[in-house]
């Protein structure tokens, strides 16, 4: 019934979040993080290229592995458009198996929290711990649903050109505390001289966790040296008004 990043979600996002694109400072902030970064380094949930090419625009050597097809496609597209062919593989992030280590493990804006299953998520988390050298650090962002609002519905519509446009309908259904996680359905649908022409719908699932919970989490898996910050100031306090944390830690 669902799809998952399917064409048209990927033909948005490229839309919408072009190369390049800075999500709140996403880019800038993970940049000055990566600063003195020699060896390898993995974007995990890598998408469309938004993060990743600025990133091998800056010479480092950037790797990067997703679980959609129709994402990657255009991650290559946009990287060979560029001059650059950089490894990318398709992947679950629960159980994926590299020959290759890093010297950092990056998951900007939130990707991790689309992993919904906390199993999935606990041993997604663990294959990146396997794939950092000893002293390789993991940065995630985190989303907390601090604005969320159950049964909220909106739509917006983009201009592809004067014959084409996509329109967008979301529609906040569930949260479930018990689980801590947020169920919005999208719609797409893309138009073409005022007909229907293609649409998809997908289910849009994100966990969120506590402050202390995902340190605790971290721990157990045996990292050290846990930072977490607010608004992409690093080690910056977050306090209750904050909807996005990012947590770096080491590898032991």
């Amino acid at each position: 019934m669902y799809s998952y990043y399917g064409p048209l979600c990927t033909e948005l996002y490229d839309l919408t979040k072009p190369v390049g694109y800075s999500i709140g400072g996403d880019i800038e902030y993970y940049l000055e993080r990566l600063k003195g970064t020699k060896g390898k380094v993995l974007e995990a949930g890598v998408g469309s290229g938004r993060f990743l090419i600025p990133l091998l625009e800056k010479g480092y050597n950037v790797e990067g592995i997703d679980y959609s097809p129709d994402m990657l496609d255009l991650c290559r597209k946009r990287c060979e458009e560029r001059g650059f062919m950089p490894n990318l593989y398709e992947g679950n992030l629960s159980n994926f198996s590299i020959d290759s280590k890093y010297e950092a493990i990056v998951m900007p804006t939130g990707s991790l929290c689309l992993i919904e299953n906390s199993k999935d998520a606990m041993d997604a988390l663990k294959c990146m711990y396997n794939h950092l050298i000893p002293g390789g650090r993991l940065i995630v962002d985190l989303l907390l649903p601090t604005d969320w609002r159950t049964g909220e519905t909106s739509s917006s519509y983009y201009e592809i050109s004067k014959e084409e446009g996509i329109a967008l309908e979301r529609k906040a259904v569930e949260m479930n505390w018990i689980d801590q996680y947020t169920l919005t359905v999208l719609k797409y649908e893309k138009w073409r001289n005022g007909k229907l022409i293609d649409s998809e719908l997908q289910r849009f699932s994100l966990r969120w966790y506590g402050i202390e919970e995902f340190q605790h989490i971290l721990t157990s898996l045996g990292f050290s040296d846990i930072t977490c910050s607010a608004e992409y100031i690093y080690d910056k306090k977050p306090s209750k008004e904050h909807s996005l944390i990012t947590f770096e830690a080491v590898r032991k």
